[in-house]
């Protein structure tokens, strides 16, 4: 199995999960995330997997700076409802780092430890999206925009092709080319670009 060289140049997430360390899962509680892992549970990557990944990291690093995000203990809002658009697909991302969910995750142990409700859809909030630590309710919004990276230029032509299912092999292959090379741009180019990725403490 192999993946693109420039996934392994995207920054990781540490994380301290309480859970986990009771439960001896892992023994000091520490759960690393890099975005071959997030990838492989998403099963594709795209400037969606990509921006979801990327508004987590940096979401946690302004919320924890001195210490790991505290999985579990992390509350995630979106404006749009989970069924508009992308929404599930960040959220999906967004849950499998943080460990929140809406009402399907873990309901705890006698009262400890619980992630459901942590993951809450049609909030009022002007953000893509807005992470809050239970501990100390500092929150910050989250503002992505990966329009202003665009695509290659022969990236429409192709995927009429492959949608249609007449690209040939190669064809194909240049366009999952393509199609990684603008993730990269977005992960890895463009990662402190302000007007891509954005970070507001409330």
């Amino acid at each position: 199995m192999s993946f693109p060289i420039f996934f392994d140049e995207v920054p990781g997430i540490t994380t301290f999960d309480p859970l986990a360390l009771t439960l001896g899962t892992v023994e000091d509680g520490i759960i690393k995330f890099r975005y071959t892992q997030i990838v492989k549970s998403a099963g594709h990557s795209c400037p969606t997997v990509a921006g979801a990944y990327l508004m987590t990291l940096k979401a946690l690093d302004a919320l924890y700076p001195d210490k790991p995000a505290v999985r579990g203990e992390i509350k995630v809002e979106f404006k749009e409802d989970m069924e508009d658009g992308v929404a599930g697909v960040i959220g999906n991302v967004i849950s499998n780092i943080t460990g929140a969910t809406d009402k399907s995750g873990f309901k705890g142990l006698n009262g400890n430890f619980a992630r459901h409700s942590l993951m809450k859809f049609n909030s009022n909030i002007n953000s893509n999206a807005r992470f809050t630590r239970i501990d100390t309710d500092k929150s910050v919004d989250v503002f992505y925009n990966p329009g202003i990276i665009p695509p290659h230029p022969k990236m429409q032509e192709l995927m009429g092709l492959v949608i249609t299912e007449n690209a040939s092999k190669e064809q194909i292959k240049e366009f999952g080319q393509l199609w990684q090379e603008r993730v990269k741009r977005i992960l890895t180019d463009n990662i402190n670009n302000k007007e891509m990725i954005d970070i507001v403490e409330i």
